[in-house]
């Protein structure tokens, strides 16, 4: 039974290493998509209302993604920080703790803070760019 709970957490874990990487590549190429459109558009927008409000509705797009994105990454790490917590349990109820380093808890919660902050900065770089070019 023990094994079964090990395999059922390790796979949960790799399914929410899955669907945070989905989620990083989509902020940060949505980001970089939008800041390529939204800087093509940057010169028409100077004389065409259209364009400029096209591009704030791109502006809301980048804001309301990325903060579904930083939402989703917050529960991925809550949930990885209960997985890591309940397989390092079990690991020291079978007395094999000694081969799983603790520290990767805190080394788990700096590299969601790392990758928060490249999708905050790509998405403020996206928003302002545009605007600084027009």
């Amino acid at each position: 039974m023990i094994e079964h709970v090990h395999n059922h957490i390790t796979n949960e874990l790799q399914q929410n290493t899955r669907s945070d990487t989905i989620f990083i590549l989509s902020a940060i190429l949505l980001n970089l998509l939008t800041l390529a459109i939204n800087s093509g558009m940057a010169e028409k927008s100077r004389t065409e209302t259209s364009m400029l409000i096209v591009m704030f509705l791109f502006v809301i797009l980048i804001v309301l993604v990325n903060l579904v994105v930083i939402f989703g990454l917050q529960k991925g790490k809550q949930t990885r920080i209960k997985l890591v917590s309940g397989l390092l349990k079990m690991y020291k109820d079978k007395d094999v703790d000694k081969y799983y380093d603790e520290s990767l808890l805190g080394n788990y919660n700096t590299r969601y803070n790392l990758f928060i902050i490249v999708i905050v900065f790509t998405g403020i770089i996206a928003i302002v760019v545009p605007f600084v070019m027009r």
